[in-house]
């Protein structure tokens, strides 16, 4: 078959280079000058936003690298659907390829290695991270011998990036050759050391011919670079002198500290061991780094002082790996290092190949549910989804075995499951305890498929002082759960934020008069001696001769690690610390110091900072503040109403300065503003997010107390009118909690009348998630808006808003707003079936409060007004009235056949059975004269007016009526017509009823025909039934009967 070589216009291909699984390179002349030139093309017809963002970035960086050492860019041509790179053609060849046929001499290595020495030393000048060092990205010309780096694909132009976990599938870099800190699984940023590691693995491929770590498992490998200490490699080539085999595995130091801090330091070394080899072939061993210091200020990220609680939370991972759940609290003021101290568990997780996610809770975002949660599971199905086929397929089957019909309730809140699980069928709508026991079930059934043995779990939630109501009653749940396992719940709060009286403080209280693990940590300021340790590091000098800059520094931040980074690096932006490069040292100006009357409050020296940007940087972070600790670029244009690349570029400033941290490398893409039509008619996620809350609050800070909710009203209106119809309720959350924070601004009452509605739909949405203490604040800001004859111009939403209202405070447990919301609704509705759900929710809350009695002697008059009127006090005249009465409805028919009567449509007999179903339960244990009433009238309705879903459990306990009457015939043909009446039903309604009829069938009635083996496998069905619709007291009754 010919092979298809690729067209560009102006280009002739000449010869293919290389044929990869993403791209094509090929060596051609240029038409307009017979020019040679390599040209290197995306290789799939529709590549990814990945790879064309790549493409991009090494156009973006290399074009602007003037220096013999690279491979000159010329231009970046469109090809088809993505991009081609035209490159000059210097006639090279990777080193990988020349090392295959050219076996290293020791006089060779050095020459080349000295030669990418200065090209990493360039690339340090201009600020870049190239992050992929290695043989293959490093061309030689075969005669010449000159070195070329190539491949700036995942360069970086900013001085520090942070690697998110991710699978090592999907990791950037090339695994056998990246360092520590690229992994994501060191709790280090990634800063032009990550080369030198790099360097350091290619420095021991030239001289072994092998690499430090061989493995085919990505996860050993990563293991292998953060915790193991390679065979040196004079143990596997003796012929290498011992001071480059120590140069070498300095390189290749876990730490960055630990490593050379500059590319000059490694040539120093390097040039010394060339000349001594050159001149005697032997090298007198020396001692490494004498002039190895580094002119970039650089504060250390390792921890302080946290020696004993990092070896708690280690010894409690340990724990959990043998299958223990715990609880891990670290408290402590903002910017203590909580975060930090939690983020050293990353290694060990690797040892044990378990699974850590971590969510955020927001200052600003209080009234989303499971917001961190949420966050978190987004985060872990974005590591799964980049599994093979195969383990997605048993991820997969995990899944849909553990919920079953029920995935919707989880895919609800976590969207992104269903890219794992597929589309999965409605589920029923429940309310009050159902709908809480239902989703805690099925989030624990979630949970267990990912804690196994194999894969413990942790499960990180940062700023538990903002945690929302719904997330709470869900922790506790996982944590008490009897069968819980390999689950670590860490979670991090600000100790000085949070009373005794604050839900979090409650619900921890709960949780420990259980059995379960609740273990505590916190966190004290950095005392002197180990503040004086950080410092002396930042400067590379003896701790003595920093205890001047320590005893400033403590005075004005008190030991907070936070403050005092941020302070220090100040100091070096004013040019207060600076480094003397005649004598090679750091040195900072204490006096000029102490007479500039620093501000000692964080927030304010942090807006102070921000206020040296320029001001639409500023502009942008006082809106992105106003969003959330995590923003979106779109969302963020959306709101300064400017392109996505015009904000890009006004952000990046921040970027550099470290105050936002981009969480993808997608921001990449918008590195240059030319060229960004494809970014504006893409959906893109670009996400962000503030280096720490203090700057969050900060940036906010800089919005006068007046504008705050003029800023939020804008920025809530942009965001509404900037999403689709189909899209405002997957995005109700946000656009409602920025509306609302402006809502005293909004005069007209059309648009007060809109943003009620609104707030309903939050209110729902919430309700529908459990999250009852968000819904009944939505609905509470909704009753607000209305105005005051809202019962008269907006009836309908008024009503809505009440009903969902007066629920939500049932749900709480505030009985007496629930009370009061229900009079001004019997007041105003205009009729009574406007008036019955109140009523209903009135009964519930009675019965909630173990006021059996009570609950029916307010449904009573509700049924006579519908038509249904009961004795006060029944006698056994009127049962056995009523009982003829029932029994003379379904005389002269067939049981079975009542099974094919019409669906009932009166809507107040619809609305009798409703009440029927909700409360004959209740009446069977405090008042069985009405539960028999009840009973029977149920059955009327239903053969006169026709069935209803709650038509199978009536008639499951008319069957209990006659079972007790020892009509056993006629008590199982009515039984077998529940049944057949569950089977009409659609899968959701039969779900809700099958456990209540089966539960009757099977203990009152079946064993009276058959024998007791036959109740059991029916039993057990409506067993799990009731599980799966959170109905605890059926699946409580046919547990003990099973």
């Amino acid at each position: 078959m010919t092979e298809t070589v690729p067209t560009l216009s102006g280009y002739r291909m000449t010869e293919k280079l290389y044929d990869g699984t993403r791209t094509l390179i090929y060596r051609a002349l240029r038409e307009t000058d017979n020019q040679p030139v390599v040209i290197k093309f995306l290789k799939h017809e529709y590549p990814t936003f990945q790879e064309l963002v790549q493409f991009r970035n090494q156009y973006t960086i290399a074009k602007n690298l003037d220096f013999k050492g690279f491979v000159h860019i010329y231009a970046l041509e469109h090809y088809y659907n993505g991009f081609a790179l035209v490159m000059e053609d210097i006639g090279a060849v990777s080193l990988t390829d020349y090392i295959t046929s050219n076996p290293l001499t020791l006089k060779e290595f050095f020459s080349i290695a000295v030669a990418i020495v200065k090209i990493i030393e360039v690339l340090y000048q201009n600020r870049v991270i190239h992050k992929d060092i290695k043989p293959q990205n490093l061309l030689i010309h075969p005669e010449a011998k000159q070195v070329r780096l190539i491949d700036f694909s995942i360069s970086s132009l900013l001085p520090r990036e942070t690697q998110e976990i991710q699978s090592p599938n999907v990791l950037e870099g090339t695994l056998a050759y990246l360092s520590p800190e690229q992994t994501g699984r060191m709790n280090r940023g990634i800063d032009y050391r990550t080369d030198f590691y790099s360097l350091g693995v290619t420095f021991y491929e030239l001289l072994t011919g092998h690499l430090p770590f061989q493995s085919d498992d990505p996860m050993e490998l990563v293991h292998c670079h953060i915790a193991q200490i390679p065979t040196p490699p004079i143990e596997v080539n003796p012929a290498i002198p011992r001071i480059v085999n120590d140069l070498i595995m300095k390189l290749m130091a876990k730490t960055a500290e630990e490593r050379y801090q500059s590319a000059f330091g490694i040539r120093y070394d390097l040039v010394l061991c060339q000349q001594q080899w050159d001149a005697h072939e032997s090298i007198t061993p020396f001692e490494l780094g004498l002039r190895d210091i580094s002119d970039r200020f650089q504060i250390s990220e390792k921890l302080y002082g946290r020696e004993t609680e990092v070896a708690t939370l280690l010894a409690a991972f340990d724990r959990v790996s043998e299958g223990q759940t715990e609880m891990m609290l670290v408290a402590g003021f903002s910017g203590i290092g909580k975060t930090a101290l939690v983020n050293e568990v990353h290694k060990p997780i690797v040892r044990q190949r378990g699974y850590f996610i971590k969510g955020k809770f927001d200052q600003f975002k209080r009234n989303i549910p499971f917001s961190a949660l949420v966050q978190a599971f987004q985060n872990f199905m974005g590591q799964l989804l980049t599994e093979s086929d195969t383990e997605l397929a048993l991820w997969k089957t995990k899944l849909l075995d553990a919920l079953g019909d029920n995935g919707q309730v989880i895919i609800e809140v976590i969207p992104e499951l269903e890219q794992i699980m597929g589309s999965q069928p409605s589920v029923p709508e429940l309310t009050g305890s159902a709908a809480q026991n239902r989703f805690n079930l099925l989030f624990q059934k979630f949970i267990h498929v990912f804690t196994t043995a194999k894969h413990p779990l942790i499960i990180f939630l940062d700023d538990l002082q903002w945690i929302d109501s719904a997330s709470l009653k869900l922790l506790s749940v996982l944590v008490t759960e009897p069968h819980s396992a390999y689950l670590l719940l860490m979670g991090a709060y600000r100790d000085n934020e949070v009373s005794a009286a604050h839900p979090l403080m409650l619900t921890l209280d709960e949780i420990q008069k259980t059995e379960a693990t609740v273990n505590h940590l916190t966190l004290e300021p950095l005392d002197h001696p180990n503040l004086n340790r950080l410092i002396a590091d930042a400067m590379s000098c003896p701790t003595q001769s920093a205890v001047p800059l320590t005893d400033l520094v403590m005075n004005k931040t008190k030991g907070n690690p936070f403050f005092s980074n941020q302070f220090l690096k100040s100091l070096h932006e004013e040019g207060l610390i600076t480094f003397d490069f005649s004598g090679n040292y750091w040195q900072c100006d204490v006096a000029k110091v102490k007479a500039l009357n620093i501000t000692d409050d964080v927030v304010e020296f942090m807006a102070l900072q921000l206020q040296k940007l320029p001001n639409n940087t500023q502009t942008l972070l006082k809106l992105a503040a106003c969003i959330g600790n995590q923003f979106e670029l779109a969302t963020l244009a959306t709101v300064s109403e400017q392109a996505v690349a015009e904000t890009a570029a006004e952000l990046w400033k921040a970027l550099q300065e470290g105050l936002v941290i981009p969480i993808t490398d997608i921001y990449k893409f918008f590195q240059e503003v030319e060229e960004n039509q494809i970014a504006e008619t893409v959906e893109l996620s670009v996400p962000y997010k503030f280096l720490h809350d203090r700057v969050q609050q900060a940036a906010y800070s800089l919005i006068t107390e007046e504008q705050k909710p003029v800023t939020h009203l804008k920025i809530g209106q942009l965001l509404k009118s900037h999403t689709r119809e189909e899209e405002v309720d997957e995005n109700i959350f946000d656009i409602v909690n920025q509306l609302n924070q402006g809502r005293e601004l909004i005069t007209s009452q059309t648009a007060r009348d809109e943003l009620a509605q609104l707030n309903l739909k939050a209110g729902r949405k919430a309700r529908n998630s459990t999250a009852y203490g968000a819904a009944n604040q939505y609905l509470t800001v909704g009753l607000e808006l209305l105005s005051a004859d809202s019962w008269q111009s907006q009836y309908d939403v008024t009503l809505a808003l009440y009903d969902s209202a007066i629920e939500a405070a049932y749900l709480n447990g505030d009985f007496a707003r629930q009370a009061q919301l229900a009079d001004i609704v019997h007041e105003q509705a205009k009729s009574l079936l406007d008036k019955v759900n109140t009523y209903i929710i009135q009964g519930q809350a009675l019965l909630a409060q173990s006021q059996q009695l009570e609950a029916l002697k307010m449904i009573l008059p509700i049924l006579k007004q519908l038509g249904i009127e009961f004795p006060e006090k029944p006698n056994p005249k009127d049962i056995d009235f009523v009982f003829q009465e029932t029994q003379s409805a379904w005389e002269g028919k067939q049981i079975a056949s009542l099974c094919n009567l019409p669906v009932m449509t009166s809507k107040n007999e619809q609305a009798a059975m409703r009440i029927f179903s909700i409360f004959t339960g209740s009446a069977f244990e405090t008042a069985p004269k009405f539960w028999f009433l009840f009973v029977c009238k149920q059955v009327q309705l239903s053969i006169n007016y026709g069935n209803v879903p709650a038509s199978a459990y009536g008639y499951s306990q008319y069957g209990l009526v006659h079972s007790g009457k020892g009509n056993i015939e006629t008590a199982y043909q009515f039984c077998q017509l529940a049944l057949s009446v569950l089977e009409k039903l659609n899968a959701q309604e039969k779900t809700k009823e099958k456990a209540k009829v089966f539960n009757i069938f099977e203990t009152f009635v079946r064993h009276r025909k058959f024998h007791f083996r036959e109740t059991l496998k029916p039993l057990l069905e409506g067993y799990q039934s009731a599980l799966e619709v959170g109905d605890f007291e059926f699946a409580t009754y046919d547990a003990f009967e099973y």
